[in-house]
């Protein structure tokens, strides 16, 4: 067990809206809430990109051009920062996001390990959004796991069932990916792994052995349970306005800050302190800058 937990954190989501949450859009608006979370505990920000228009900052965005400012004012608000850069989109095409990483070589972007049917059903019966695939399928994977290999970036496996997680280290054994992986654990989507803290010694013993492992908890009061108990058992953490928007007792969010500043808390009480950039580089085996 790492006697550090490295802190990551989620700036914005995907599709969150602007207009009802607190999510930032813009360079400067990125800039600043990442600054924010790296001074309560964050070393590495994991970063989606919006489009700018007005009114269009809720829709994801794969200009390489606006990646690379936004990632570069990241950076400039927060020396030694380690960048993690998303990658999901659905369907075959992802000549985007493969352009995005191009552009900004960051040292860590995820890699989504396996397909997941995308499901929610709300209290009356109905769907909550139109169900779909998010699909991740063996030759896709490879496609960004052959151009992580290509720029120097490491990829983290974004792991949203068990089977999923199985999966990790079947790529490695076949030799798509070289190195040791690390592991998200993705839990809370109403269709895969569930907010369960009695997973987590299940899931130990199903990755690759003395590989790094982190949780992102999806949800609200459900999730700080899991949060405390992925400290516990030395993994690393990741929160942010991507995951959730509430603090353990109920209250509503508006920065990053404020969830990270929780995490650093659960590290601090179960014995185990908080890992600067240049700490997370070594435990997580990137080149020291």
């Amino acid at each position: 067990m790492s006697d550090k937990a490295v802190i990551t954190c989620a700036l914005t989501g995907m599709l969150t809206d602007p207009k009802q949450h607190p999510v930032p859009v813009t360079p400067e608006e990125m800039a600043r809430e990442a600054r924010a979370a790296f001074d309560a505990g964050a070393a590495v920000m994991h970063v989606h990109f919006r489009q700018q228009g007005p009114g269009k900052g809720h829709l994801p965005s794969w200009e390489p051009e606006l990646a690379a400012t936004i990632m570069q004012a990241i950076r400039d608000a927060c020396p030694g920062v380690i960048l993690n850069e998303s990658t999901g989109t659905i369907g075959a095409n992802i000549s985007g996001p493969l352009a995005c990483l191009r552009a900004v070589r960051p040292e860590i972007a995820a890699c989504n390990a396996g397909s997941l049917n995308y499901l929610k059903v709300r209290a009356d019966g109905t769907w909550a959004w139109p169900p779909h695939l998010f699909d991740n399928p063996v030759e896709k994977v490879k496609a960004y796991l052959d151009v992580m290999a290509e720029i120097g970036t490491q990829p983290e496996f974004e792991c949203f069932d068990v089977g999923i997680v199985r999966c990790v280290g079947m790529y490695a054994r076949n030799g798509m990916f070289k190195g040791r992986p690390k592991y998200n654990f993705v839990m809370g989507v109403e269709s895969g792994m569930p907010t369960d803290p009695d997973l987590l010694p299940i899931l130990q013993k199903l990755i690759v052995a003395g590989a790094p492992w982190q949780v992102t908890a999806i949800g609200r009061e459900n999730i700080w349970p899991l949060h405390r108990r992925a400290a516990e058992l030395g993994g690393h953490l990741r929160t942010g306005l991507e995951d959730t928007f509430y603090l353990p007792d109920g209250s509503k969010v508006g920065s990053n800050a404020e969830l990270v500043a929780m995490l650093a808390h659960y590290a601090l009480e179960a014995g185990r302190g908080v890992a600067s950039p240049a700490e997370a580089r070594k435990l997580m085996g990137l080149a020291a800058t």
